[in-house]
């Protein structure tokens, strides 16, 4: 009997089940993807490595962790890492740059992807000074293979352009742009100076077959003591693919977002097909059939259609995973080999039949209170208006069913429940929000506004009207793409305040003890102002309250955590608060007694479970300073300044080995350009942090995050554009017999064609009205409590959102209203009506 009677619907059916099919492509091919990527980072996990395990620490070790750590493995590369400032001669460019020293064959695993490929081997049998420069960093500071990069007191010449380095996602270039350089030459940069913040690292190459992770198990005591982080393949693979399993589990719950909106699409369509269908059920009962026989015929119907639209759907995700490797292409760090996923597309073909029945369900429970007198009656508001006790299980399910799978993509009950109770959230609104308008309409009606315009409004209102599923849907779809953009304007925007006003747009660092008063002069001959001039102080935590890491290793009542004491801590010492930083509790730094009073950080304080009064003992330089917690300070980390988890009173670390950082306000790049130059050329080991250019990067990484939640945020624009057509359609019936009356009447096609637009139009610009208002104040609650910066929304997209939503909306309802302005009023009601 459903195969029967769906034969004069099943182009509607198709239509409406349609509108799942974006939700599951977009399902499908997340889920394909990230099932890839992990085949891929386990495949490649060496490649992410380079080595089969690294060894790296911040300070040099003791002379016989030295001599260890020179005898493991077949073979070992060294690498020595900083930050410095370089220069081109030739075109005059200053960049902040990574520094690597490079000794030995690196990488084992992997290809670095260098221009021209026989660099890599000039590099590693260097008997001069040459140099492998990132890409990046050569097209910004325009320059090119065959040139010259200085660092320090020497130049090299620069022999390849490094495309690519195992490992390395094509977005760390970008953050952090890398010169190479023999590692024999690093001395004689004056670069290595005391007190400068230098990175060492082994990359080892083990027999094959060796288990290195049971190898290296008996140094792990040594290693923790010295503070040395160990790195195999099995620790890259699953930090990685954790990394990577997260953002495909996230994503997978946006491309939900688009599947729910093409649900709420198919409760209006069955809706309003379940609406035709109540003479043909009359009809059906008064044959003998029953209620429960009635909803199964139409059930039927609707899940052969979910599953013939979740089917689609997973044929053009799995197309569409062989363009995300592109999408994400800057942020991973393995190339990506596409295949057909088996566990994904028949989980997208489930999830997409379930909840199609699921919300198929609701307007379908009314068939069962059909009686067999309608067919005698017009009436059946009452046999379709009644409380069903069902219809509240149907909820519960739909809402357990949406819990249960962000549940299963986060593994997280609470991420779950605030996913669920945020899509809630948000649905209310919007439903409300069309509600509202609804009530507005009718109570406010304009009666003497013209014909054309009375009958659009009323169609606002009227049986069978489409403003609350199109305010949900569409408004959806807006609400994600605005509020996409408003908030990477507060991420800017944040970083852009620090940058305000007086406030420092560039820090100089890494100026040893010495140097510090001819810095602070050349700062000056610039005629820029020195606004701060701190000094910094590098130290390790060696007890708290008179018990060492060992001892509360073994003690598991204590709460510390171990790497309290693995840390280094670079401190400082003033007596009074600066402008970033608010007394918690207790005083500031001070002395008295004889003994040494310190300011912990707030959050810290708390992180290391201790306490005012507690004791803690330092280690400078081989020196101890025993300390008491004698306070507590609220620190703005978002703030341009020389903040601090630990600050120590004045007149203790004054002899103390240091370096200084001094910050200052440049007015422009050509300041900023100049001031680096010289610095280069007078002080080569300081570096220098120009805002500006930190700003520029982060816009970039923001560009290229906006484009993925752009990508992803399309499936949700675009389902509900083909809910809001399918919807059209639908009702295309009803609103083809209002037309033809009102041609019969006396209409002109012209009136005609103005009340379908101004209809349409009003019913898009109330979606995307609703949608941005909702990302208006949800961004407006971001920039209040999470990211607490001043509140200016960009008016442009929205005002691109709201036109390009209005546009499509009135097209799709013009589309689908070509009949009645092409067509006579006679042909219409003989072929429709």
């Amino acid at each position: 009997m459903a195969w029967r009677d769906s034969r004069r619907s099943r182009q509607r059916l198709l239509l409406f089940m349609s509108a799942i099919v974006l939700g599951i492509a977009a399902l499908v091919a997340i889920n394909s993807f990230g099932d890839n990527l992990t085949r891929s980072i386990d495949e490649q996990a060496r490649e992410l490595l380079g080595a089969d395990l690294t060894l790296s620490w911040s300070r040099p070790p003791s002379a016989k962790t030295q001599q260890l750590v020179k005898t493991l493995g077949r073979d070992r590369a060294y690498e020595v890492s900083f930050a410095s400032l370089v220069s081109i001669p030739k075109t005059g460019g200053v960049r902040l740059a990574q520094v690597k020293g490079l000794e030995g064959n690196f990488p084992y695993y992997g290809t670095w992807e260098v221009e021209p490929a026989s660099a890599v081997q000039t590099f590693r049998q260097a008997q001069s000074r040459i140099a492998l420069v990132d890409d990046g960093l050569l097209v910004q500071l325009g320059a090119q293979p065959g040139d010259s990069v200085r660092l320090g007191n020497l130049s090299f010449l620069i022999a390849g352009r490094v495309t690519k380095t195992p490992g390395q996602a094509a977005i760390a270039a970008t953050v952090a742009p890398t010169v190479f350089v023999p590692n024999q030459f690093l001395a004689g940069t004056g670069l290595l100076q005391r007190g400068s913040r230098i990175a060492y690292k082994y990359y080892y190459q083990f027999t094959p077959g060796t288990d290195v992770g049971a190898s290296i198990k008996k140094y792990e005591s040594v290693f923790d003591k010295e503070g040395i982080n160990a790195d195999t393949v099995a620790d890259r693979k699953r930090q990685t693919g954790r990394s990577f399993a997260d953002l495909t589990k996230y994503m997978s719950l946006v491309a939900f977002v688009a599947l729910l909106l093409g649900c709420v699409g198919v409760a209006s369509a069955v809706q309003l097909y379940v609406k035709e269908k109540i003479t043909s059920v009359a009809i059906l009962r008064t044959l003998g059939a029953s209620g429960r026989q009635a909803l199964l015929i139409y059930l039927v119907q609707t899940a052969l259609m979910g599953l013939i639209g979740a089917t689609v759907g997973a044929i053009i995700g799995s197309a569409i995973q062989l363009v995300l490797p592109q999408v994400f292409g800057r942020f991973l760090p393995v190339s990506v080999d596409t295949t057909l996923s088996g566990p994904a597309i028949l989980g997208g073909i489930g999830t997409g039949l379930l909840i199609s029945i699921l919300f198929a369900l609701m307007p379908l429970l009314a068939i069962r209170n059909v009686s067999p007198l309608r067919t005698l009656r017009t009436s059946y508001e009452d046999d379709l208006s009644g409380r069903d006790p069902l219809r509240w299980l149907v909820y519960l399910l739909v809402v357990g069913f949406i819990v249960g799978f962000a549940y299963w993509q986060t593994n997280n009950l609470m991420l779950a429940l605030g996913f669920t109770g945020g899509l809630t959230v948000a649905f209310g609104i919007l439903t409300l929000l069309g509600l509202g308008l609804i009530w507005l309409v009718r109570s406010f009606f304009p009666a003497s506004w013209s014909y054309v315009w009375r009958q659009s409004l009323a169609n606002l209102y009227r049986p069978n009207n489409q403003t609350l599923i199109l305010v949900t849907a569409i408004g959806l779809g807006a609400f994600l793409i605005a509020t996409l953009y408003l908030t990477q304007g507060l991420l800017l925007g944040r970083v852009e305040l620090s940058a305000s006003g007086n406030q420092p747009n560039m820090v100089l660092f890494d100026i040893q003890k010495e140097q510090i008063g001819g810095v602070r002069s050349l700062v000056q001959q610039q005629r820029l102002p020195v606004l701060q001039d701190v000094p910094v102080v590098t130290m390790r935590l060696t007890d708290i309250n008179g018990k060492h890491p060992d001892v509360t290793k073994k003690d598991t009542t204590q709460k510390t955590p171990s790497w309290a004491f693995t840390r280094e801590y670079r401190v400082t010492y003033r007596d009074t608060l600066i402008s970033s930083e608010k007394l918690a509790a207790g005083k500031m730094p001070y002395q008295a007694n004889g003994n040494i009073y310190v300011s912990i950080e707030k959050d810290f304080l708390d992180r290391l479970h201790l306490k005012l009064g507690d004791t803690l003992n330092f280690n400078v330089q081989g020196m101890l300073i025993p300390t008491i917690v004698g306070g507590t300070r609220e620190v703005e980390w978002n703030r341009v300044q020389t903040n601090f988890v630990v600050v120590f009173p004045a007149g203790v670390l004054e002899q103390a080995p240091q370096f200084h950082v001094l910050m200052t306000r440049v007015p422009d790049n050509k300041t900023s350009a100049v001031l680096q130059r010289d610095l280069v050329n007078r002080f080569p080991n300081v570096s220098a942090i120009d805002l500006g250019l930190i700003l520029k990067t982060v816009d970039e990484i923001l560009g290229q995050v906006s484009f993925v939640i752009q990508f992803m945020a399309l499936f949700s624009i675009l389902t509900g554009l083909l809910v809001l057509g399918s919807s059209v359609v639908i009702s295309k019936y009803q609103r083809m017999r209002e037309s033809v009356l009102l041609r019969t009447l006396g209409a002109s096609r012209s009136q005609i064609l103005r009340i379908t637009a101004l209809e349409y139009g009003l019913l898009g610009f109330l979606a995307a009205l609703s949608g941005i208002l909702l990302s208006v104040v949800g961004t407006w609650a971001l920039a209040q409590f999470v990211f607490d910066v001043p509140y200016r929304p960009d008016i442009v997209p929205l005002l691109v959102v709201t036109v390009v939503v209005t546009g499509l909306t009135i097209l799709i309802g013009l589309f689908n209203s070509r009949d009645v302005l092409v067509r006579s009023p006679l042909e219409i009601l003989r072929s429709e009506v």
